[in-house]
Formats: C-alpha cells, structure tokens, sequence
C-alpha cells in the first residue's frame, strides 16, 4: 500500500491570477474598500421601534464574510415618521446604537467597510410591514401623518401629507445631522444620504411632487435646496476623512421631471459640499411610469454622470454576472458597483466572481479549506 504525505493528498495546483479591476481597491478620503462590489441598501422591514437585531447580524454579516468591499445597511430612519414601514430600521434614538455597533464592529473584523443608508421616507410613509401585505396604516393601529415638500399624495394607496413648513424643514435638517452624529458613534465609514425613489428628498428634488411657492420650490436651485443643506449640515459632524455618497433617481422617467441633465447639475453642486460618490438608481415617485427595466438599464445614468461631472460613481440595476460588474468598472461607467438582489441570492458572489474573473481574494480563513 502507496501512503501519502497529507501535504500532497491537499496540494492545490496554482492558478494564474489575472488583473481584476472590480477586485481593485479603491481609496476614497481615507478608507479604501477591498473590492468594488458594495451590497447596496435593502430594506429588510425586520425590526421593532427601529432596532436591529440577529437577523440584521446574521443578513449583513454574512455578505461582509462573502466578500464584499462595502456593506451599506438598509434605509434608516432619522425619525420615526421618517420610516416607510412599522418595520424599518432607525437611528432616531440613542439606544439604537448598541446593536448598530455590534453589527458594524463584526463587518469591520471580516475587511468589509460598514456604511449605513440615513432616509425620510416622505408621503411614502406610515405603511404596514410588506410580509403582512403593504397596507397603510392609520394613526389608530400605529400609522402616523406623512410629510412632504406639497400637500399631494404618492397614490391612492398613500395618505395625503402635510407639506413642511419652515419648522419642519428645519427638524428634517436636525434629524439628519443627529442621526449621523449617532451612526459615527456606531463606527460606521461611510453614510449614504437617501435622496431616490420617491422619499423625502428626492419629493423635494422633483418639480412632480413638488410644487412649493417658497424657496424650497420652484426653480432647480430651490428645489435642491434642502438636500444641500442636509449635505452641508452632515458634513459638519462627519469626519473630514471618512466618505459621504448620495443616492438619487437619475431620472423619473417621465416627460417634465426630474432628469439626468438634472442629476449632472446637481452631482456639480454637491462635489465642492463634501459629496464623494453619486449612487445612480431612478425612479419611483411617480405611480404607473413605464420603466425600460433590463439587465443593466441603469448604467448609462451613472456613467453620464461621472462622465460629465468628475465625481464618483455606483451603478445599479439588474447587474447579476461578474463579467457584467468587471466591464462596468473596466469600461469606466462607474467606481463602485452596488448589487442587491444578486447579493441576496448569494451572499459569496464577491468569492466566486473572484473565481470566475481570475483574481485574487482573501477567504475568511475559516472557509479556506474550502477555496478553490
């Protein structure tokens, strides 16, 4: 009988690394991310009173181990008629932190970089958890009243808000600076201020949802006023050397909204605010909009705007191949590349594009026995 050495019967034949630009780092102020792949932030309508929980850990944790470069929580509200669900995720109190801190300081220990998604939800708000059927809730079962820049519902299924007065803008304007003064206590590196798909900021950006007669309506620099000044008040409190993204709907998809010559217009805007990265998404703030939804339809927005105003990109959108995320960042469409249901298909898509590009990756060194 032939005995082997156990060196020889586990010996992996070498493989050639191929250079990977989507398993690239990438510095931005003073955090560089591992890889480009970031899970992008999903609502998981799983928590109670706005705190996480295991599930959070188990979810978020999970895609740091798979690989991911950047590890943004869901939508989190800065108050709680800031949540669109009783179910929402928040940071509108101290004691949210804790368990935030928990979750971030195990991403952190896998090389993932932890970056929280701080949201209003708007007239999209007050609404039942979606695994209970999406149904609006009234002030008598735990609804509340929803705010908006203009007294004009999302839909029928939606509630008529109340548009924000001065005060209200101004509480908008706090809640966003203290949400970010807790989410820094927490040891997140990078927040994502939500100002897409039909909340809160993007209501403002819009001249659809909006229709305001102050200096919060009207032309494009009114109307991109609150979020400056959200982006400016954060900034105060955010580190100098940690990054700050802004997610908007490129575009509404609709003749007369909110457009992509307007999202370059406002990237220029924000650049010299303290604006690092632009996540490109687009729509849903007008119900019924005929979106050409395909695999990678939303590129285009993001590489238009880096293209035409220098600053840093992610694209999103149906992006479910690892060819598909290397050519977007080979070809210069975007710097990051921000998946989500690809992600909560498989939480390992970073180590097997890894495998599947070419290119080097570090596995949890739990699960190296196991890597190819």
């Amino acid at each position: 009988m032939i005995h082997f050495a156990p060196s020889l019967l586990y010996e992996k034949p070498k493989r050639i690394e191929i250079m990977s630009l989507l398993f690239s780092k990438l510095t931005i102020r003073e955090v560089t991310f591992r890889n480009r792949i970031t899970v992008s932030p999903m609502c998981m309508y799983s928590s109670e009173d706005g705190f996480a929980n295991n599930w959070h850990m188990v979810h978020l944790g999970s895609r740091a181990v798979g690989g991911a470069g950047l590890v943004i929580f869901e939508a989190t509200a800065v108050s709680p008629e800031g949540r669109i669900s009783i179910g929402d995720l928040g940071l509108w109190k101290d004691e949210h932190i804790p368990v935030l801190q928990e979750i971030v300081t195990f991403i952190h220990e896998q090389g993932a970089i932890a970056g929280i998604q701080l949201a209003h939800a708007g007239r999209k708000a007050s609404f039942d958890i979606p695994f209970k059927g999406t149904r609006l809730l009234a002030p008598g079962e735990g609804g509340w009243q929803t705010v908006a820049p203009s007294a004009i519902p999302f839909s029928e299924a939606t509630s008529t808000p109340q548009a924000l007065n001065a005060d209200g803008i101004k509480k908008v304007i706090k809640d966003f600076v203290k949400a970010t003064i807790r989410a820094l206590q927490a040891g997140f590196k990078v927040i994502e201020i939500h100002a897409a798909h039909g909340y809160l900021l993007h209501e403002f950006l819009s001249p659809l949802s909006n229709k305001r007669s102050d200096h919060y309506g009207g032309s494009f620099e009114n109307r991109t006023r609150l979020l400056r000044e959200i982006v400016q008040a954060v900034r105060t409190e955010w580190p100098s050397y940690y990054p700050l993204f802004v997610r908007i709907s490129a575009t509404d998809w609709v003749e007369n909204g909110w457009s992509i010559s307007d999202s370059v217009a406002l990237a220029k805007e924000l650049m010299p605010l303290g604006v690092d990265l632009i996540d490109a998404s687009s729509g849903a703030n007008i119900p019924n909009v005929k979106i050409p939804a395909k695999p990678l339809y939303q590129v285009p927005l993001s590489a238009s705007i880096k293209e035409l105003s220098g600053i840093l990109t992610g694209a999103v959108g149906l992006i479910t191949t690892p060819q598909e995320a290397e050519d977007i960042i080979a070809k210069g469409q975007a710097d990051m590349v921000m998946m989500a249901r690809q992600l909560l298909r498989d939480p390992y898509f970073p180590m097997h594009a890894a495998h599947a590009l070419g290119a080097s990756i570090t596995w949890p060194v739990q699960y190296e026995r196991a890597a190819p």
